[in-house]
């Protein structure tokens, strides 16, 4: 997987299996590279990322062509723009609520009035070593931005959030939705709802569909949805399983 296919795959359908890395380490992110994933991205949400670390991340991921994405804290449009610059394939962003907020949402990631402030000078533009037009050319190729619906009103506006042009895919996020709809559990009606209402949104303004599973099984049973792109776990959650296996093996032992 190049970055350079990347969004194509994402609008299109394709299976891609990808997670949510949460160790501030260039390190890990070469590992996970490593392993086969499509894609990894930076939780700059709920992990301890500064912007040297993620500077760093992305300086590996474009010598290695591989994309990754950043999850950052919020919409605004100082947090969007940093991880672009940096060299973020795209970005996903948390909490989009309305048509309004998405739309504020795709214009900060992109490039023209009242957008995307342009920087040829930055990692992702090449360090002011490429022309103007073949940066704006990458920028409408390439960039991914991808909405999380994870909110019962985002529910609600999926359609028009998904009908907002610069939004290329809708992520569902199952626990905060479910935790939104007041269960403890990811089994509720309410959810299957949610799954089935976003994903026609997504399929029929030709957007991406992606949600987070904790394994591939999960993956599988949801498919029918309409999901396509699968952030699965995370590497936090692949060493735990990973050494629990081997520690009850050892246990075992006589």
């Amino acid at each position: 997987m190049s970055i350079s296919e990347f969004r194509a795959k994402v609008i299109g359908g394709t299976p891609l299996a990808g997670t949510f890395m949460k160790t501030p380490s260039v390190d890990m992110l070469e590992v996970l590279i490593l392993s086969g994933l499509d894609f990894v991205c930076l939780d700059c949400e709920h992990a301890p990322f500064d912007r040297t670390t993620i500077s760093a991340c992305m300086a590996l991921a474009r010598a290695a062509d591989f994309p990754v994405l950043v999850r950052v804290p919020s919409g605004a449009p100082e947090n969007i723009g940093k991880a672009l610059d940096d060299g973020a394939v795209g970005v996903v962003v948390p909490h989009v609520t309305s048509a309004e907020v998405a739309e504020k949402v795709a214009r900060s990631a992109r490039f023209g009035h009242g957008g995307r402030g342009y920087a040829g000078s930055t990692r992702w533009a090449g360090y002011a070593t490429r022309a103007m037009p073949d940066v704006l050319a990458q920028s409408a190729a390439e960039t991914v931005v991808i909405a999380q619906i994870e909110d019962p009103e985002a529910v609600e506006a999926a359609d028009a959030i998904a009908a907002t042009s610069g939004i290329d895919a809708l992520f569902l996020g199952p626990a905060d939705l479910s935790v939104a709809y007041g269960h403890d559990h990811q089994t509720s009606t309410d959810l299957q709802t949610a799954m089935e209402r976003t994903g026609a949104a997504a399929k029929a303004h030709g957007k991406g569909y992606v949600t987070f599973v904790a394994d591939a099984d999960r993956a599988a049973a949801i498919r029918k949805h309409g999901f396509s792109m699968f952030f699965i776990a995370s590497e936090h959650a692949w060493i735990l399983q990973g050494a629990r296996a081997q520690v009850a093996g050892i246990r075992e032992l006589d």
